[in-house]
Formats: C-alpha cells, sequence, structure tokens
C-alpha cells in the first residue's frame, strides 16, 4: 500500500507541473486584461504609465514561462501570492473557502453513497419489480438533470413553496453570528441536491453489482443453507456487488467538483465557488493556479483512494503489483 501510494505521489509531481503551466497558458491567450480588472472603474481613467506601472506591481508585463517560475518556486516555499481580484493572500483566500466547500462535498457525497446503496441493494433483491422500475427511471432522469436546474427547483418547492428550509447562505439573515444550528439547516438543500446528482451512478453500478453477485454460486449456495435473506443481501452480495462501485469514487471527483461549483453559486454558499469564478474572469493567475492545483490534487486523491478501497475490499487484488 506504501509503495503503490509513494507511486502515486511521484507520478503525481509532473502532472501539477503540467497542469499549472496549461492554466498560466490560457490565461495568456485569454483576452481578459488583469490590469484592467484589478483597477476597475479608475482604470478608464488612469495613464498608460499608471497603468504599466500597475502591470509591472503585478508581474504581469514578464513572460509567460518567467511568470511561471516565479510563482512556482514561491509556491513550493509556502507563498501562493497574492490575488489580485481579492485584494488578499491567495492562501487566506482558500483557507476561508476550503472548509465550507469540503463539508458541502464529504455531505454530499455521503448522502449519494448511503441512499445510492441501499436503493441499489433493495433493487436488485427484486430485478424487475416495482423499486428497480421506478428508482431505475429516476437514476436514469437525474443523470440528465443539469445541478443548478435541480439546486432551483429544491429552493422554490422547500424555501419559497413550504417555507421549511433556508434559500441559501450560511447563516439566517438577521444573525451576524455563526452557530451549528443555522450551518445544519441551510447545508441541507444545497448538500442535498449535490448529492442527488451524484446518486443514480451509485445506484446503477450497486445495483448491477449485486443483482450479478445474487446469481453466483456462493451466494446461491448460503440461500440453499438457510441463511437469512438479510445476511444474503448485505454479508455476501453486497460486499461482492459493491466492488465495480467502489471504482467510482475516484472517479467522480471532478463532476463532484463542477456540480458542488454550480451549488454553490446558486445556494449562495461561501465556499471556492465564487472565488474561482472571479479568478476566472479577471485572470487572477496566481489564484487560477492555487486552485487549479487544488482541483487537480483532490482528484488524484480520489483515484488513489478507489484503488486502496478496491484492494482493502477485495483482498485478491494486489497493491504492489
Amino acid at each position: 500500500m506504501a509503495r503503490m501510494a509513494g507511486r502515486r505521489a511521484l507520478f503525481a509531481v509532473p502532472v501539477l507541473l503540467v497542469v499549472t503551466f496549461g492554466v498560466f497558458a490560457v490565461a495568456e491567450a485569454s483576452p481578459f486584461d488583469p490590469v484592467k480588472a484589478y483597477a476597475g472603474t479608475a482604470g478608464l481613467t488612469s495613464s498608460q504609465a499608471n497603468l504599466d506601472q500597475l502591470r509591472a506591481n503585478l508581474g504581469v508585463d514578464q513572460p509567460l514561462v518567467a511568470r511561471w517560475w516565479n510563482w512556482l518556486t514561491a509556491a513550493v516555499t509556502g507563498d501562493l501570492g497574492d490575488s489580485g481580484v481579492m485584494r488578499q493572500p491567495v492562501a487566506d483566500v482558500i483557507t476561508e473557502r476550503l472548509g465550507w466547500s469540503t463539508l458541502l462535498a464529504a455531505t454530499a457525497f455521503a448522502v449519494a453513497i448511503v441512499l445510492g446503496t441501499t436503493l441499489g441493494v433493495l433493487a436488485a433483491r427484486r430485478p424487475g419489480g416495482w423499486l428497480d422500475r421506478g428508482a431505475g427511471s429516476a437514476a436514469y432522469t437525474l443523470e440528465a438533470a443539469p445541478a443548478f436546474w435541480l439546486g432551483l427547483l429544491a429552493m422554490w418547492f422547500f424555501a419559497l413553496k413550504l417555507g421549511v428550509l433556508p434559500a441559501g447562505g450560511l447563516t439566517d439573515t438577521a444573525s451576524d453570528t455563526v452557530t451549528l444550528g443555522q450551518v445544519a439547516s441551510h447545508l441541507v438543500l444545497p448538500a442535498l441536491v449535490l448529492g442527488i446528482t451524484q446518486l443514480p451512478w451509485f445506484f446503477l453500478y450497486v445495483r448491477q453489482g449485486v443483482a450479478d453477485a445474487l446469481e453466483e454460486d456462493p451466494v446461491r449456495g448460503a440461500r440453499a443453507r438457510g441463511t437469512s435473506e438479510r445476511t444474503v443481501l448485505f454479508g455476501h452480495a453486497l460486499r461482492s456487488g459493491m466492488l465495480p462501485a467502489l471504482t467510482l469514487v475516484g472517479s467522480r471527483v471532478p463532476e463532484l467538483i463542477t456540480g458542488a461549483l454550480l451549488v454553490e453559486t446558486v445556494f449562495s454558499w461561501p465556499g471556492i465557488a465564487a472565488a474561482t469564478v472571479q479568478a476566472a474572469t479577471s485572470v487572477d493567475f496566481p489564484l487560477l493556479a492555487a486552485l487549479t492545483v487544488l482541483a487537480t490534487a483532490a482528484v488524484l486523491a480520489g483515484n488513489l483512494l478507489s484503488d486502496l478501497l478496491y484492494g482493502i475490499a477485495d483482498p485478491r487484488v494486489g497493491f504492489d503489483g
């Protein structure tokens, strides 16, 4: 296990180098001017000399490779630079928002895994039954539903029509303090919406895996020996049927990140979505590079987690092979 993790860590280094250079290259080709974005309306009346001086202060007057290398060498020492659009260090921008994004994504992922696994097992128990047909139809429908559309629909129904949940934000409008109760109530809708966007994949994989496992000889033998149906389902079929679903943990991370950005925007959740959008539209080089590295590292970590979980669930899989 340690050897595989070490190999993956070494492989991640050139990947991150290529990704960060790609961010600077794309930003270089962008039509947006970071100096004008930083100056705002004041840039409309500023002289060219002042704009040139501001360009030098921001470091965007240097060649592409020089800007990337300067950022990279500083990032290795822990200095991620300053965000021009946020007017604060990049590390502070990420620190203030990453925790809330992680809370939302982790809660949504837990919702998707628990509900998807439960529905998948129950549907596989009686293939072709009403639960199997209904949940399967809903899963295929949800696959095609955009996250932002589901968010707006949930907001309209639960917040505006029923009035049982807050429409967005982190705390109540009249509150100036963050309490656990307010965070929990405001987390319900965005986490539920984001979790539902990931649920179909887990349901379909678990449903197919468990259905196939129920047809295997060891499971049939357990039934023939009089083993209870619950033990057959959750003690034998589920373990075998979950193996294909474990590979989803890593492969769903990119879409989970994308969905989280959309859901955060819809529900005004104070995560990294707003920072990502502003960094992209303002060509904020340091913030763009840091956020891209963060997302790439999350994807690589997700893939590693999938392999580790698969190896733990199936001892026949070797970690060092």
